[in-house]
């Protein structure tokens, strides 16, 4: 089973808000109902369920997927 993780674009360290969103969930009956998640969870749903966590790499420049003028 994976979980695909990508990191928040608001999220920073310290500021004691949920860092990463759950993308997707491959194999397994497991149905994630949080839509942001903290890696100290992320953790602990690893290590119960034996999933791999897959961190997808972000853009840095949050151009895709927005709309081009109105």
């Amino acid at each position: 089973m994976k979980i695909f993780v990508r990191e928040r674009n608001r999220s920073e360290e310290g500021t004691k808000r949920p860092r990463y969103r759950v993308v997707g969930v491959q194999g397994g009956d497991l149905k994630i109902y949080a839509k942001r998640i903290r890696q100290c969870e992320l953790k602990a749903l690893e290590a119960h369920t034996g999933a791999e966590i897959v961190y997808l790499e972000r853009d840095g420049e949050g151009k895709e997927g927005k709309k081009k003028g109105c």
